[in-house]
């Protein structure tokens, strides 16, 4: 399976290396629409869907994870993910590989009780448990930390990136 990991990742690499006009894009959309109360449904390309809910404390149903939760949970999978692509590239064969991402949150800045307070996360940790197949001695951290510099999900939380709204208002 590592195998064919790591041949997919060279033709690509191979391919936008001959194409990089093709290197940039537009990411697939989610559209998410209020059904009842603050549960929301997300949709995207094909089938895909997922819902969220807001817990009881702040007039939620509680019958969903947050949208924060979704957030650590991309992070989480989008580091397992790099690191798996990563350890293919090297040729390193994986018997284990658990990621837990959690973060350190000030419920007054989604309230609006302090603009100086973030509405976001103040802080995130990611914790990672890999354990190798085999006798390959060649440290894991170095890898690790490749796949959580290179993760889109990690890197788009971690700096600012710019956002642009559009409005339409009817009725």
């Amino acid at each position: 399976m590592t195998d064919g990991i790591r041949q997919s990742i060279e033709a690509a690499i191979a391919y936008l290396s001959e194409h990089p006009d093709e290197a940039r894009y537009t990411d697939s959309a989610a559209t998410a629409r209020l059904e009842d109360g603050l549960r929301v449904m997300v949709t995207g390309p094909g089938k895909a869907s997922l819902a969220t809910d807001m817990p009881h404390s702040v007039g939620g149903g509680d019958a969903a994870p947050s949208p924060g939760w979704f957030l650590r949970a991309a992070e989480a999978s989008c580091v397992a993910t790099l690191v798996a692509m990563r350890a293919a590239q090297l040729g390193v064969a994986l018997a284990d590989l658990q990621v837990t991402v959690d973060s350190r949150s000030d419920d007054r800045g989604i309230l609006g009780m302090n603009d100086a307070i973030p509405a976001g996360p103040l802080s995130t940790r990611v914790v990672v448990r890999i354990t190798r197949a085999g006798a390959d001695e060649q440290p894991l951290e170095p890898l690790v930390r490749w796949a959580l510099a290179h993760c889109p999900v990690t890197d788009a939380v971690s700096r600012s990136v710019p956002i642009d709204l559009e409005v339409t208002a009817l009725g």
